[in-house]
């Protein structure tokens, strides 16, 4: 299924892809995932009796498919990202936070502040749990996954490479700076996530390819990892890393501007458009 968030008669509706149209929930797909395994076959169920009804509703304006709890970011997770980067070779996931207030959905103009000089764009696959997750295994770390979306990590570089001591969960926290969408796609229909095309095209030129089966930490290991730290709640979200090709390490340097439009892309999980305002 692919589940998100319409804006239909002025109301965020919790809808499922049907077509070219959408199926009415009823809740939030927060409260699906906290519903567990019964309300997904409940939501199921009512997708299959929708596609034998009457047509179903007409496209509407998709939000972010949901506001997570938290967002757990990867850093350097790309074996050519973390060339590009330079430093010592990880032996363990680099973790920052970007707070939910930072996300907004497909369409989105972002608004950079002002006094942000060096904006970055850094094209991921999102992870979205499903499950309670507390020390688990990398081996049953799948069965804890809901689905999957896509998600765009705008950094400030200045606060990462600019300070005497790095601020990355800030330089990647402020508002907008987590566009999110436009689907949850669930995790049955995306299958393992070994081998998905990862993509940013920037006033359409391509400027990221890379595929997760480069991933230095595959998602089974990052849940497995973070889950031994903190407990993963139902609809936090693990943003996975980002292929080479961000705008910091080009030579010359290049940035977001006003009038930018982005698309994003994984495969079998969705496309993700926004622009800079």
């Amino acid at each position: 299924m692919r589940l998100g968030t319409a804006l239909i008669g002025g109301r965020p509706t919790l809808v499922a892809a049907l077509g070219d149209g959408l199926v009415g929930l009823p809740g939030t797909l927060l409260g699906l995932l906290q519903g567990g395994e019964a309300a997904m076959c409940e939501c199921a169920h009512l997708v299959a009796l929708a596609a034998r009804g009457p047509p179903p509703l007409p496209m509407a304006p998709l939000l972010a498919p949901l506001i997570p709890g938290k967002i757990l970011g990867v850093g350097r997770n790309y074996a050519d990202h973390a060339k590009e980067v330079g430093g010592p070779l990880l032996t363990a996931p680099r973790i920052f936070l970007k707070p939910s207030s930072s996300v907004v959905g497909p369409g989105a103009a972002v608004r950079i502040p002002a006094a942000v000089t060096k904006p970055d764009w850094e094209a991921e696959l999102a992870v979205v749990i499903g499950t309670r997750a507390q020390n688990v295994t990398a081996g049953e770390a799948l069965d804890y996954v809901a689905g999957y979306t896509v998600l765009n990590d705008i950094s400030a570089r200045e606060f990462q490479f600019d300070q005497p001591l790095p601020m990355t969960s800030f330089a990647k926290g402020l508002d907008g700076f987590c566009p999110l969408g436009p689907w949850l796609v669930t995790a049955d229909e995306v299958g393992e996530p070994w081998d998905l095309e990862v993509t940013c095209a920037l006033n359409g030129e391509e400027v990221q390819r890379g595929n997760t089966h480069d991933l230095i930490f595959a998602v089974p290991a990052l849940i497995a990892y973070l889950s031994r730290y903190l407990a993963l709640e139902p609809g936090d979200v693990i943003a996975t890393g980002t292929p080479a090709g961000s705008g910091h390490f080009r030579k010359p340097p290049r940035y977001l501007k006003s009038g930018d439009r982005l698309r994003l892309e994984v495969s079998r999980v969705g496309v993700l458009e926004h622009s800079i305002a």
